[in-house]
């Protein structure tokens, strides 16, 4: 039986011959590739740019440039040379082969094609791409991990060691007002450090494959609304209006807890790339079986050649936000993988000078899907707000054990919070940390 590939893949055939490209496509064809092809070589270089074939057979002797001119090209451009090249000849001669290697040719065949040998060396090679490129992957994320930790973790530590040893320096010397905007500075710095943090470690936990994603009906209303409330300090703080035109009927069939990091994520970046007066606004359309959310800034905007990259594990610019805010750019990275695993896309619109719009798109419920609604303080007897605001705390962190520790007792309290309590720890056992919130916020 013979092995098809997973999904569509494009092989460019290049070859001025058109019997030798009905040919080869022909069988490939039969197998499940999609097939393009050039009859020369300058066709198929202006080609390759827009195509982004997975792996080219290239016929050595053409009019116009040859094979092995087309190859060094392609090489040598950083867009193409990764696509592996398997050259056509009906030469066979040791010096005609060592050529094609030496400018950069992965394979060769010989004409007239052997289907059999055709077929096995275009499977071998593909699967060697595959492996080269999630290799390339991983040392990728491996430099942007170190990169976060050698640089965008040490350089805040330092500002709180430097800060506080200040502070204990000259405590007899400051005036009042110097230690409060000299604790202020810290606190704000251990905000922004424990975001990074935060983010690092679900960013790890998502490389290694321990973030499972369970789709379910989300009122995407409630994760936005919470959201806001979170940044509201952050918003304030620079003058920013904060507008949601999320409409109560706005479902997906998503993870809440994915979704709701990427929506923090996105908002944050927003009010961090605002101005001091500006606003930041939170709406939905309907795209066919979709809903696409939009996060929309009047901020300074991203310069054309940022756009593409921002999204990308090996891009690490970071630029400070109007107020100086630091970042790493991985939180992009994160939204950028959450939606593209609940079957959505993400993208962004930009100029400079006049703000941003990042959206992202996610399915609209299937039928029979499960739903969540967090239960209304109508069916819940609730704790104090004191104690509300303990456990929002320990949610807004992640940390389970906390929360499972207070859920205990709260048993232990009062019997009338049992089935309050309840709900807690059957949520916490189950790590659902966005369920949480919406739980505690429903009460408040």
């Amino acid at each position: 039986m013979s092995e098809r590939p997973a999904k569509k893949l494009t092989i460019l055939i290049v070859d001025d011959n058109p019997k030798n490209i009905q040919v080869a496509a022909s069988m490939l064809s039969r197998q499940g590739y999609q097939i393009a092809f050039d009859k020369d070589g300058e066709s198929a270089l202006e080609h390759i740019n827009v195509l982004k074939a997975d792996l080219i057979l290239l016929d050595i002797m053409m009019p116009g440039i040859d094979g092995y001119e087309v190859c060094g090209r392609l090489k040598n451009n950083p867009e193409t040379e990764s696509i592996p090249v398997i050259f056509l000849t009906a030469k066979a001669d040791t010096e005609s082969i060592v050529k094609g290697f030496d400018v950069g040719g992965v394979d060769y065949i010989t004409k007239p094609f052997n289907e059999a040998e055709l077929l096995a060396r275009v499977r071998t090679h593909l699967k060697l791409k595959q492996a080269d490129s999630q290799l390339r992957a991983m040392n990728a994320a491996k430099d942007k991990f170190f990169s976060i930790i050698a640089h965008d973790l040490r350089s805040p530590f330092n500002v709180l060691i430097t800060g506080l040893d200040r502070i204990i320096r000259y405590f007899d010397i400051l005036s009042e007002d110097e230690k409060r905007e000299s604790l202020k500075s810290m606190r704000e710095n251990s905000h922004n450090t424990f975001k990074l943090i935060d983010n690092l470690l679900t960013w790890s936990r998502s490389q290694i494959g321990h973030i499972a994603c369970n789709p379910e009906i989300i009122h995407i209303q409630n994760i936005v609304n919470e959201t806001l409330v979170l940044m509201n300090k952050n918003a304030a703080d620079k003058n920013i209006c904060l507008i949601s035109r999320i409409q109560e009927n706005t479902m997906i069939y998503a993870d809440i807890n994915m979704i709701t990091t990427v929506i923090r994520n996105l908002v944050s970046n927003a009010v961090k790339y605002t101005t001091e007066g500006g606003t930041v606004t939170i709406s939905a359309k309907e795209i066919g079986d979709t809903w696409e959310i939009s996060i929309s800034d009047s901020g300074i905007g991203i310069p054309p050649e940022y756009m593409q990259k921002l999204f990308r594990i090996d891009f690490n610019q970071s630029t400070p936000g109007t107020a100086q805010e630091q970042g790493t750019g991985l939180g992009l990275n994160l939204c950028k993988e959450f939606v593209e695993r609940n079957s959505g896309k993400i993208g962004l619109e930009s100029e400079v000078g006049k703000g941003s719009r990042f959206y992202f798109t996610l399915p609209k419920p299937p039928c029979n899907a499960p739903v969540y609604q967090a239960i209304s303080a109508e069916s819940l007897t609730p704790p104090s707000q004191e104690e509300l605001d303990k456990l929002l705390a320990f949610a807004k962190i992640g940390d389970i054990d906390a929360i499972r520790q207070k859920a205990d007792a709260l048993m232990q309290k009062d019997k009338q919070l049992i089935p309050f309590a309840e709900e807690l720890r059957r949520l916490a056992k189950e790590f659902q940390i966005g369920k949480i919130r919406i739980l505690l916020n429903s009460f408040r």
